[in-house]
């Protein structure tokens, strides 16, 4: 076949009629997402979560109608805060941020009763998609919220907070990022931090290793009595990038018992040209350490949309998000792999531009020969197993 007809063939093929039996399996198989950043659109206004979108008129790849059209039973919300000043100020900000997202959540869950419903257990899970529901979960991204204060944590899980990432892209007091500008701070988790981890463990909230310096990374699993997940990580093998797993942490999250969420960021899933990752890194950076307005916040999403307009040749396919599955697979075995899209956040392929598209990722799934209980594990299974796993008692 001529080379240059291979990206034609593969626009086709999703674009053809959808595979019966792909379609039954994947309305028999119970779908999780980890990570679903459906509150920053939550918090602009105007939005509504119970009304449809669509992806190029307001950018969201998140609503309860789409959730309900790709056939997406349950999504982790991501209460997200970018990492401003560590001070006390700082952290106060941060904290109503993190509750003022909480909020939201709850209000929209509220509003549509009929659509939606609050998890936060594996039965709940099942129990709202047998309903005809949408399983909303919530976990936090950054631990920058908590501050150095643990009874917030207490907090969060009351309002239903299920895990937390520890830091993202800069340190902040838990812990050293896989990302900050100036290197670590403590060469793994603080002496806070290490008061974090069994507190966390107590209460039930899964720790998410995602974002994590790598010596961070080995203090939480020297610490942590229960499973930890990455909660939207790919293989560094793969993609040579700080933010992803090498491949001895994901033998040791597997060997914990944990799970490795594999995400749909073009940049955790191949290598883009250099030009291209200092583009994004500098946008990226440029939130870090400061309180982020609503006008930086428009500056950075216009100049994310160009970057992303400039270096649409390199972006990513539904098929590097199965290729990093098969590796995960390879590597530690079907019982440590699931999906976190990142969708909201960066995430989206070609092939994979929201959720309402979810059932493309099961047919390539299919096309790999996985088998339907496979498939069951990667979309939901293997997490809802570590899930239930996240209490110490």
């Amino acid at each position: 076949m001529n080379l240059f007809l291979l990206p034609l063939v593969s626009f086709l093929v999703y674009l053809a009629p959808p595979d019966k039996n792909v379609h039954r399996i994947h309305q028999r198989v119970l779908t999780l997402d980890t990570h679903a950043d459906a509150p920053i659109m939550m918090q602009k206004a105007g939005f509504d979560v119970g009304q449809r979108h669509n992806t190029k008129g307001s950018g969201s790849q998140i609503d309860f109608p789409r959730m309900k059209e790709g056939n997406m039973d349950a999504m982790f919300f991501a209460v997200y805060t970018s990492q401003g000043p560590r001070t006390p100020e700082g952290h106060a900000e941060a904290k109503r941020n993190a509750l003022n997202q909480f909020d939201l959540i709850h209000q929209a869950l509220k509003k549509y009763p009929n659509l939606a419903e609050l998890a936060t257990t594996p039965e709940d899970a099942y129990r709202i998609e047998k309903a005809g529901k949408r399983a909303v979960f919530i976990g936090m991204e950054n631990g920058y919220p908590v501050g150095q204060d643990l009874s917030l944590l207490k907090t969060y899980y009351d309002l239903g907070c299920r895990y937390m990432t520890l830091t993202h892209f800069a340190n902040n007091l838990i812990g050293d990022s896989s990302t900050d500008p100036d290197g670590p701070m403590y060469g793994g988790l603080s002496e806070f931090g290490k008061k974090v981890v069994p507190e966390m463990n107590r209460l039930g909230i899964l720790i998410d290793v995602s974002h994590v310096a790598d010596s961070t990374f080995y203090d939480v699993l020297e610490l942590s009595k229960a499973p930890v997940i990455a909660s939207h990580s790919n293989s560094r093998a793969l993609c040579d990038f700080p933010r992803n797993m090498t491949d001895e942490m994901i033998k040791a999250i597997a060997a914990k018992g944990g799970v490795v969420q594999v995400n749909f960021v073009s940049d955790y899933l191949k290598k883009p040209s250099e030009a291209h990752r200092a583009a994004k890194t500098k946008i990226r950076m440029a939130r870090v350490g400061k309180v982020v307005t609503p006008e930086m916040e428009a500056r950075m999403t216009a100049l994310s949309d160009s970057v992303a307009k400039a270096y649409a040749s390199e972006r990513a396919s539904l098929a590097d998000i199965v290729d990093h599955i098969d590796h995960i697979v390879k590597l530690v075995g079907i019982d440590h792999v699931g999906i976190g899209s990142d969708f909201d956040g960066g995430g989206g392929v070609n092939g994979l531009e929201d959720v309402s598209q979810i059932e493309n990722l099961t047919a390539e799934l299919v096309r790999r020969n996985y088998s339907e209980t496979d498939i069951a594990k990667i979309w939901g299974g293997n997490l809802l197993r570590v899930l239930g796993q996240a209490k110490v008692r």
